[in-house]
């Protein structure tokens, strides 16, 4: 009786820790079939099987995505800048001077037209300021309460609704067959860990963005905290993804996702890995389920010279429109 109930244990055991698309189920059901579909299975399988000369051990399985494009929409704007808006018009009547004072009088005027033409100076000046001179913990509880109310404008949907249904898959199949999933992002750090574990199931740690400097101080009671200076610690963007993965990780990446030139150095520092790799970068060419954009767009910008390294470095190139069955979880 005994060897019985070891025999079934050691079954049950066994289908356990089976990888998720070894019991026959597509692990990719939002996906249609293809190069780029079969070359997601094909890495995944290849990684895991101890038989396979391209094997990685579990500490070694690393895989990164950017977010803003890559997981989730970033057009018309990113989010965090949708936030950083947002927070311009609550802390204003704190600050009388931005009534007078660029970029912060556009935003408060709510001159839509004026607001397009802001820089990437403007954007890091607006974020600086409504994201610093607070506690981690109180900038955690606003992002939090923001999240959990703003809508998109053009869906009517919460912004960690329009994450895309194809991505998350991968995500899943990687953490299914022992791959850390870190989200490298030209974002805010602290915005994504806010919402990460929820949304993608990757924990705070596992999170590396831009981020502010911070200051060890003391509360009223005395209890130690963290406060968010106005000063730019890390921009993780272009050169500065490989650069930070390597401070936070330690590690080259098996395998990257982005969608734009700022992804571009993840993608080569990837490849540069020994053994087997993913490069894969999203390219938004569906105008009516989403966007379409690339050359001539300065939010997830797609150059014209970054499909060209694609084509001759043979990185994967996920179109929207041909490669995904829907974008998002019900669409």
């Amino acid at each position: 009786m005994n060897k019985i109930y070891i025999y079934l244990f050691a079954i049950i055991t066994l289908f356990c820790n089976i990888p998720l698309f070894a019991h026959n189920q597509d692990p990719l059901p939002s996906w249609n079939e293809g190069a780029n579909k079969q070359a997601i299975l094909d890495f995944v399988h290849a990684t895991t099987d101890k038989k396979n000369p391209a094997y990685v051990s579990p500490a070694e399985r690393i895989a990164t995505f950017d977010q803003d494009g890559t997981l989730w929409v970033e057009q018309p704007i990113y989010t965090q800048v949708i936030f950083a808006f947002d927070r311009v018009l609550q802390l204003a009547f704190k600050h009388p001077e931005w009534k007078t004072q660029s970029p912060f009088k556009e935003i408060i005027a709510k001159d839509k037209v004026a607001m397009t033409k802001f820089t990437s100076a403007d954007l890091e000046k607006i974020v600086i300021a409504t994201h610093s001179d607070m506690s981690v913990e109180a900038f955690h509880q606003a992002v939090k309460q923001w999240i959990s109310q703003a809508k998109n404008p053009r869906w009517h949907r919460f912004y960690t609704q329009l994450v895309y249904q194809p991505m998350l898959e991968v995500m899943q199949l990687l953490q299914a067959n022992g791959y850390k999933t870190y989200i490298v992002t030209g974002g805010g750090q602290e915005f994504v860990r806010v919402y990460a574990n929820q949304v993608y199931h990757v924990p705070p740690e596992q999170i590396i963005g831009s981020a502010l400097a911070t200051k060890y101080t003391y509360d009223k009671r005395g209890n130690g905290i963290l406060i968010k200076l106005p000063q730019l610690l890390l921009r993780d963007n272009m050169s500065g993804k490989p650069e930070d993965i390597y401070l936070f990780i330690g590690r080259h990446p098996q395998a990257a996702f982005g969608n734009s030139t700022g992804d571009q150095q993840m993608l080569e520092y990837t490849q540069a890995n020994k053994g087997a790799h993913l490069m894969m970068l999203v390219h938004h060419d569906d105008a009516i389920r989403e966007y379409a954009y690339g050359a001539n767009s300065k939010v997830g910008t797609f150059s014209d010279a970054l499909m060209q390294e694609a084509k001759q470095r043979g990185w994967q190139v996920i179109s929207m429109k041909k490669d995904w069955k829907r974008i998002f979880s019900d669409r």
